[in-house]
């Protein structure tokens, strides 16, 4: 009796940790950055150590509203589908680092800053890559 209780017991706990090992937490896009200080970095007309041009300054969020680059209105789903096999996630974020990678059609390559990989920290790319995220 015993024997078949530690069996039973030992089951229960390797499925216990076999299910907190696939997760169940909360997910948070981008590499663990949070939407909120994304929305504010992004918001800031100067960011990173160069005083290099915030995302505002050059990006609109209204639909159809081109400021220097294109409205960042819906950038989210338009990421989902902009590269075959590449998520969301990593074409925001490789759109971040290397600018002239996937440029919209219609603008002219070299125009966006091109040192944020350098100036923000990975986790402030992060955190804007999970506030572009929300922007569906």
């Amino acid at each position: 009796m015993l024997k078949k209780f530690s069996f039973i017991f030992i089951g229960v706990m390797l499925l216990a940790l076999i299910l907190a090992g696939c997760g169940g937490g909360e997910e948070r896009a981008a590499g663990d950055g949070d939407p909120k200080r994304g929305q504010a970095l992004y918001e800031q007309t100067i960011i990173g150590s160069s005083a290099a041009p915030g995302c505002v300054t050059c990006h609109s969020r209204d639909a159809g509203k081109t400021l220097v680059g294109p409205s960042h209105a819906g950038i989210a789903t338009e990421a989902e589908t902009a590269v075959p096999g590449m998520s969301a996630e990593e074409f925001l974020k490789e759109s971040i680092v290397n600018p002239d990678a996937h440029v919209t059609e219609g603008f002219t390559p070299g125009i966006m800053y091109q040192n944020y990989k350098k100036d923000l920290s990975e986790q402030e790319i992060n955190d804007l890559v999970a506030y572009l995220l929300t922007l569906k």
